[in-house]
């Protein structure tokens, strides 16, 4: 598994030139490269990552925007700039949050029949539809309790995991995209969910998927489906990922909507009779 670089406490309280520059290597920039993206000369950038010179919270908010650094860590940035947050946290709850929280409702009451789930930036349920329950169905209540996490969910011996038939390859996937998550945020606490994920037992009969051959990984397949056992059926979900697409709130902005869809006809048929029973 490739390093993943995070950022530390001790890194969070430097001035805002040394974690720039950190988010430039993390995103693999020169400073060449990133001065020519954000209209600043590349002798301007190094004073500002080395100390020499302090940034206006407009120069701050222009680099992070050129490196995609997360909301959240873009108020870290202005704060050690000596500046103001300039993106507000508001819960689900609040009253400004009410076209964001109807607009979710609307989505995954929408995909009714089939399963449909929200999430924050640390993979916890934030909602989810009716349908759901047929894939929770046996989990221990233990791992369902709030804050349930859908990581937790999918990969816990306790969860989804001896029911999915296709472990191997399920959890690498969800285990890559928690890794790209780390490169993107620099997140610590996806880190240590990545760790204790990575160390649950395989369920009995699931196998360690092998390095796939270059150019066959993903032979005869769209996408990789989820292969669910429920009672006597083998049900086939793929899943689609969404997110806002203007966010100017860190909750909005680290919230995803996952959709699952029938992978095949049969599946279709057996959750649209879940539904119907």
């Amino acid at each position: 598994m490739a390093t993943i670089e995070t950022t530390t406490a001790g890194q969070r309280t430097a001035g805002a030139g040394p974690l720039l520059r950190d988010w430039r290597r993390r995103r693999r920039l020169s400073q060449l490269d990133l001065a020519l993206e954000s209209g600043v000369s590349a002798r301007h950038l190094s004073f500002i990552e080395t100390g020499r010179s302090k940034p206006s919270a407009e120069m701050v908010l222009r680099l992070a925007e050129q490196l995609d650094v997360p909301l959240r860590e873009r108020n870290r940035l202005l704060l050690a700039a000596g500046y103001a947050p300039a993106f507000e946290e508001r819960g689900l709850d609040a009253p400004e949050m009410a076209p964001v929280h109807d607009a979710i409702q609307r989505v995954l009451d929408g995909h009714e029949p089939y399963p449909a789930i929200v999430v924050d930036r640390g993979w916890n349920l934030v909602a989810g539809n009716h349908a759901i329950s047929l894939l929770t169905e046996g989990v221990d209540p233990a791992l369902l309790r709030p804050p349930a996490n859908a990581m937790r969910l999918a990969l816990h011996p306790g969860g989804l995991a001896p029911r999915i038939v296709n472990f191997g390859e399920w959890r690498a996937h969800l285990i890559d995209r928690l890794a790209r998550q780390i490169a993107v945020t620099a997140d610590p606490e996806l880190v240590a969910l990545m760790e204790e994920c990575s160390a649950y037992p395989l369920p009995d009969g699931a196998e360690e998927p092998s390095p796939p051959s270059p150019g066959h990984e993903l032979a005869g397949q769209i996408a990789v489906p989820l292969r669910l056992r429920i009672g006597d059926e083998e049900l086939v979900f793929i899943s689609i990922v969404a997110t806002f697409g203007t966010p100017v709130d860190i909750t909005v902005a680290e919230l995803s909507i996952e959709s699952f869809f029938p992978g095949d006809a049969a599946t279709a048929d057996a959750v649209r009779a879940f539904a119907g029973g």
